[in-house]
């Protein structure tokens, strides 16, 4: 742990003594957020949005109306509700998902717990917002496979933006499918998501082949790994670490996706920050490199041509 200002008992009693609306405890939120300096990136990227996120979904209100209730007046047991919540946020380094049970995706919910990631991958808003650039006729798409699924948040989204589409999603955790498998239940795509458990495509049905994977696997290199945030460290190290250049699955991982895909099939691929270490390994491959909102250089297509050459 950091040797950052905590959220001791006197400010906590201090707090639930003099405030009293839902303005004065979102302002104190962010105060006590940015003194302690935690970590954001795992939902939010600043103190004021994921004060408001902490404060509405504790007070069971809804998280993208604020204004409404900015001046509500706390019951004494709201406020203990909000210190508590803030306490693990501060205190514990716990990621805010963690804390609520759900993380929000390009505008869907997942159920999330410590078994998994929090969903941030931006393959999410490449499938919701920019698949008709490099896929020509994604209504076509009839076979979808997800590698690395964790909560299985991609291929959800891959499975509501390609209604067409079969999805296959593995995972080599057993609990990450537990959690999977919650969400693939809340959005009833059971017909049409099945999960597999096991190492990369190993678990896959021999014959089946895919028209598109995505897969965000593990990739972070030895020495990112030591330098985490703690609220990173919350998170399974099995779906974070790469292996000393962030590369230690992504021969196999390619080899096997070769194999798998049809002949005009594609692979999207994260990599985080790991582009001088992939073109190092791999430059050869000649990859196009995509860029979304919040991202640059940290998603790759590869065609099965190139793959297979």
């Amino acid at each position: 742990m950091p040797n950052q200002p905590l959220l001791d008992s006197h400010q906590i009693n201090e707090a639930a003594s003099h405030f009293r609306t839902l303005r004065d405890f979102i302002r104190f939120a962010v105060t006590s957020m940015t003194q302690a300096k935690v970590a954001f990136g795992q939902g939010t990227d600043n103190a004021f949005d994921e004060a408001v996120y902490l404060t509405l979904h504790t007070l069971s209100l809804p998280i993208d109306q604020l204004d409404p209730f900015l001046d509500a007046t706390l019951l004494p047991v709201e406020r203990s509700k909000v210190l508590d919540v803030l306490s693990k946020r501060i205190n514990e380094r716990l990621p805010a998902a963690y804390i609520t049970g759900e993380a929000w995706l390009q505008g869907y919910r997942f159920i999330v717990d410590q078994n998994v990631i929090i969903p941030r991958s931006p393959i999410a808003e490449l499938l919701v917002s920019q698949l008709d650039t490099w896929v020509t006729e994604p209504h076509a798409i009839s076979n979808v496979l997800d590698v690395c699924t964790g909560s299985g948040c991609l291929a959800i989204l891959a499975a509501l933006v390609l209604p067409n589409a079969q999805v296959d999603a593995t995972d080599i955790s057993t609990e990450a499918l537990r959690v999977a498998k919650i969400n693939v239940d809340e959005y009833n795509l059971n017909a049409r998501l099945h999960l597999h458990q096991g190492s990369l495509l190993e678990p896959l049905p021999a014959k089946r082949l895919y028209n598109m994977i995505i897969c965000n696997p593990p990739y972070v290199n030895d020495a990112s790994m030591q330098s985490l945030p703690p609220e990173f460290l919350h998170e399974p190290s099995l779906a974070l670490a790469g292996g000393k250049d962030g590369m230690r699955l992504m021969s196999d991982l390619l080899n096997q996706c070769a194999k798998k895909l049809t002949p005009d099939g594609v692979l999207f691929l994260e990599i985080g920050h790991e582009r001088a270490h992939f073109d190092a390994a791999f430059g050869h491959l000649s990859p196009v490199w995509i860029d979304t909102l919040a991202t640059q250089d940290q998603i790759m297509m590869l065609t099965a041509s190139q793959l297979q050459s």
